[in-house]
């Protein structure tokens, strides 16, 4: 265990390889993220850190997002994809220093680093694991904001996707009330202390329910190489551009964009049953073929599942898609917090 680790332990964390599963009450945090201002540790997700004097060129050729004018005062989200167009991972991009910082689920931190210094080649640029640089946590909740200024001696940011920051933290702005924080190991406890004093400490599952709510998709190792960006909503999450250079994956997703219709797309939907990413929908009006994947899962606050699912549109509208098995469980399919 590691420092901050053996912290959280103390603070009455279940640790399960290394992601806190819960402070000894999961139904109730879950019912917390739902009610009340929480507070996550973010250790289910790993950073890539690439530095040198065109980590930032390197990057934006490589991904589906514009890196030009990326700065210490905004976040830009990105897909990385294989030459097929589909998503190999999807995540936040940062800067910080000297570094251009990548968040990702820990569980693809090493193969998409790995993958990505297989193509750095002649470019200045290097990638190293960052996550022990930077403890990862969650705010969110009516008086996150709040809860943030009085700890940190700074008030985070409004704007989505912003940055505020300084010398040993910075935070990053992911929708109303809520935040990801980013602090110095060595500064970590102290914060972390202060927040639980105004907000409710949960784990990992319960930030999770709140970005499926959010209608926020992740890539996870069950789900590489599924979609395409606009089946998982990227476009209108703000992670693709159309103006920018070439990419890996660039024409099939322009194609998409311009020559046709996308026939799957990103839902936001409860089941009455324990939920997996990867695991197949079924429904009778594709008698022949899976209508789509589960992408993320959470356990819901009234038990259940909460999913984000890749369907097939004419599945949806016909209102009957089932879990796994064209008898399994139903979803339940509910409005998304943005336009689609």
């Amino acid at each position: 265990m590691t420092a901050w680790t053996e912290f959280l332990s103390s603070q009455g964390a279940t640790l399960a390889d290394g992601v806190v599963a819960d402070f000894g009450d999961a139904p109730g945090e879950l019912a917390a993220a739902e009610a009340q201002t929480v507070l996550a540790d973010l250790s289910q997700f790993g950073l890539i850190a690439l530095a040198g004097e065109d980590a930032q060129t390197f990057l934006h050729g490589q991904i589906t997002n514009d890196l030009r004018g990326l700065s210490e005062k905004a976040a830009i989200f990105a897909g990385y994809l294989s030459a097929k167009g589909r998503m190999l991972a999807n995540f936040l991009v940062m800067k910080r220093d000297d570094d251009v910082l990548v968040m990702l689920p820990a569980a693809l931190r090493e193969p998409i680093q790995k993958r990505l210094s297989m193509f750095i080649l002649r470019s200045k640029v290097k990638a190293r694991d960052a996550g022990a640089e930077w403890v990862r946590l969650g705010v969110n909740g009516a008086s996150a904001s709040d809860a943030l200024s009085a700890a940190l001696g700074f008030a985070p940011p409004e704007d989505l996707m912003s940055i505020t920051r300084n010398e040993q933290a910075f935070v990053l702005c992911l929708g109303p009330q809520r935040f990801d924080v980013f602090v110095r190991p060595d500064a970590a406890q102290a914060l972390w202390t202060k927040l639980a004093k105004a907000c409710k400490p949960v784990g990992a599952p319960a930030w999770d329910w709140l970005m499926v709510r959010a209608g926020v998709p992740m890539v996870l190792p069950q789900t590489q190489d599924h979609f395409v960006p606009q089946m998982a909503n990227m476009e209108i999450l703000g992670g693709v551009s159309f103006n920018k250079g070439c990419y890996p994956g660039q024409e099939i997703v322009a194609r998409s964009q311009y020559l046709g219709k996308v026939k799957r797309r990103l839902y936001l939907a409860h089941v009455d049953a324990a939920a997996l990413p990867g695991e197949e929908l079924f429904s009778a009006e594709l008698p022949d073929q899976p209508a789509g994947h589960i992408a993320n899962a959470a356990p819901a606050p009234g038990g259940g599942s909460d999913v984000l699912a890749v369907v097939h549109s004419s599945c949806v509208e016909a209102g009957d898609v089932r879990l796994k098995a064209r008898d399994g469980a139903a979803l339940r399919f509910q409005p998304l917090p943005y336009p689609v």
